[in-house]
């Protein structure tokens, strides 16, 4: 269904797509909401793909090798031994298929197996109940609420914390993906 792999500098044609589709966009990063030129999302990209301190890949259907969106773990604390995961599919046409699931298992076994972390975080604006799903069948755990920390449309939402521990992260565990 999917692969994780590097970004290529080519990668940022779609990123001009998806960032200037609100519908895409709307859950998304804060700075998603302010760029939108080439220039800008060019300028944002080449730093994503040249920062080494952070776990980035992008996520590809298997069979067409396109490129949907992009996920990985940031805020990388060795010491700590944790990080936060993130998830971006731009592709709306592959929204809904179970992408999301299998992309956040996979980044969380790299996390925790290969990058040796403990713990993984992650916020998810209140609203956005299909992501929050995902986490939530992937082992996630909620921890809190930052009351209205995200401002889209001119309204206000929650955003909630969750975190899973690498004791916690079973694959085994995990229902039915596609």
């Amino acid at each position: 269904m999917i692969n994780l792999s590097p970004l290529s500098k080519n990668s940022v044609t779609y990123f001009h797509e998806w960032l200037n589709d609100e519908i895409a966009i709307h859950f998304s990063l804060s700075i998603f909401q302010k760029i939108s030129s080439k220039s800008e999302i060019q300028k944002w990209f080449d730093g994503l793909i040249l920062d080494d301190s952070n776990f980035t890949t992008g996520i590809y259907l298997s069979e067409s090798k396109e490129l949907i969106g992009y996920a990985g773990i940031c805020n990388i604390s060795n010491s700590n031994k944790s990080g936060e995961y993130f998830i971006f599919i731009g592709d709306r046409n592959q929204w809904g298929k179970g992408l999301g699931t299998l992309t956040t298992l996979e980044v969380l076994k790299h996390g925790f197996h290969k990058l040796n972390l403990n713990r993984i975080m992650l916020t998810v604006s209140e609203p956005n109940k299909a992501g929050i799903r995902t986490y939530e069948k992937t082992g996630f755990k909620h921890e809190g609420k930052l009351r209205k920390a995200c401002l889209r449309n001119g309204v206000f939402h929650d955003k909630l914390v969750m975190s899973i521990l690498k004791e916690e992260f079973k694959l085994n565990n995990i229902p039915n993906t596609p």
